[in-house]
């Protein structure tokens, strides 16, 4: 062997060399620092997404979490809509009737506010269930719509079968809705908003340790309180919707 190749090879050993004290520490340091990017190493993937989920909460029901039932319902636009329209979005749900003389109108005031702070991000939406839906067809729903100012296409305001959609609310959502001749309106309801992820399961944020579970759709985020002194949660329902949609 000529003395030419044993230069060669003590230089390109000495490379290496200097590559190891060099860069091997490094390397050996990010990596016991979890700073390793998902670009390095694709094998932390799971744990890298897992690592950038909100702080909100699933709702326990006996060994599960609670979830959005199976649906299927009539929009304002004469369209079939089911559960399986609203995979991959965030949404809000609320249940409704066109003529409420009380709530509805400060619940839909707010969800409009809502749907204009999200203008323009596809996987939100809104599902807006009738209680009263041998008033409330298509057509009602429409106009109803057009009046309030609904423009998200993932806005769908339902109705369909009576007993379905009491048996959702109550049953499903454990949100009150019954018909009662006796009150203003004919109906009776909660006013309250239920917030869905993108894989159908019910989430909210925790206060002192406890989930609040929905959210108080009737008092007006320019309001601290109500005249029955119900707390504004319009403003952390939108921070709490910004927060899934990051997830």
């Amino acid at each position: 062997m000529s003395k030419k190749s044993n230069y060669s090879y003590i230089g390109i050993a000495f490379i290496i060399l200097v590559f190891g004290i060099i860069f091997i520490p490094r390397i050996v340091d990010r990596i016991s620092n979890n700073d390793i990017s998902r670009q390095e190493s694709r094998s932390d993937q799971p744990k890298e997404q897992a690592s950038k989920k909100s702080d909100l909460v699933f709702i326990p029901n006996n060994d599960e979490f609670r979830k959005v039932p199976n649906f299927s319902f009539t929009d304002q636009n004469g369209s079939t809509i089911t559960n399986k329209d609203y995979e991959g979005k965030v949404y809000v749900i609320e249940f409704f009737f066109t003529t409420c003389p009380t709530i509805c109108p400060r619940m839909n005031r707010n969800l409009i506010q809502i749907q204009n702070e999200f203008k323009g991000f596809d996987d939100f939406g809104v599902a807006s269930f009738t209680i009263n839906p041998d008033y409330d067809t298509p057509e009602i729903l429409k106009a109803y719509a057009d009046k309030y100012g609904v423009t998200n296409p993932n806005w769908h305001l339902m109705t369909g079968d009576k007993d379905a959609i009491y048996k959702l609310a109550n049953e499903g959502f454990y949100i009150y809705a019954a018909a009662n001749p006796d009150v203003e309106g004919g109906f009776e309801h909660s006013g309250n908003f239920a917030l869905i992820d993108k894989n159908g399961f019910i989430r909210c944020r925790e206060v002192n340790g406890n989930p609040i579970i929905y959210y108080n759709g009737i008092t007006s985020e320019s309001e601290k309180t109500d005249e029955d002194g119900k707390l504004e949660e319009i403003s952390a329902l939108k921070q709490d919707i910004k927060k899934l949609l990051n997830e």
